[in-house]
């Protein structure tokens, strides 16, 4: 009897800190092919995204695993509860926020074009031209600006920015419209591209978190305001974005 009542007291407690552990936890998911915000260094994630969400959980006491996903797929799986963060430098949107609660944006992007260095794309009016396919990775932002004002038939979409910038390297695609921190270290990879000098779009960036889930939410977004405050945030984008 007493051996019994032991291995009950052991279950009991193991489903207790079961219970805790997953209180304590919460999953992100993000592409970790987007540097600076979110890419693999020795295989372990790294990038302005990861670290900034790292530091948020680590001040509100939550362990944090990372899913490395499809980009499409990062906002419906917060919607619908699988993950409880979603990030990888998204843009706060009217029509995202329809699906999610955005943080305070915690840093501003540029939309960029990269074209070869011989190339006769000056700026954006060139992309109307007949026969110009612009590549874009997959349900981005810019892949939905790109499409509103070139058309379907002037897109070629890719799940990654690094296939949509090799594309343009092998000459299937006449230019990528990419944000400008992954288009700099993209052009600073590949040999003989460039980035137009002209902005495309301008943006701000927010994390994602599920409307069922607002103690969360409110949690999150006050910690992350204080890190913005005390100058943490700065210091990350600082750290991988050196100033010019």
């Amino acid at each position: 009897m007493k051996k019994i009542i032991a291995v009950a007291l052991s279950m009991i407690l193991a489903l207790s800190l079961a219970s805790v552990s997953l209180a304590d936890s919460v999953v992100a998911a993000t592409n970790c092919a987007f540097p600076p915000y979110e890419y693999y260094e020795n295989g372990v994630e790294a990038g302005i995204d990861v670290d900034i969400v790292k530091a948020v959980c680590e001040k509100l006491g939550y362990d944090l695993t990372i899913v490395d996903t499809e980009f499409g797929s990062i906002i419906a799986g917060v919607a619908t509860g699988k993950y409880d963060i979603g990030f990888g430098a998204i843009t706060i949107t009217e029509e995202r926020a329809k699906s999610v609660h955005f943080t305070t944006s915690y840093a501003t992007g540029i939309q960029s074009i990269i074209v070869k260095e011989d190339s006769t794309i000056t700026g954006v009016d060139d992309l109307k031209a007949d026969g110009i396919k612009i590549g874009v990775q997959q349900d981005t932002t810019g892949d939905i600006y790109a499409t509103d004002d070139f058309g379907e038939d002037h897109i070629a979409r890719f799940n990654k920015g690094a296939d949509a910038v090799m594309a343009l390297s092998t000459g299937k695609v006449n230019a990528v419209i990419i944000d400008n921190s992954p288009a700099e270290t993209f052009v600073a990879q590949n040999a003989g591209l460039k980035i137009l000098p002209t902005a495309y779009a301008e943006e701000a960036y927010g994390f994602e978190i599920s409307y069922e889930k607002e103690e969360f939410y409110n949690a999150f977004n006050t910690a992350l305001e204080e890190l913005i405050k005390d100058g943490t945030v700065q210091a990350i984008i600082d750290k991988y974005i050196k100033a010019e």
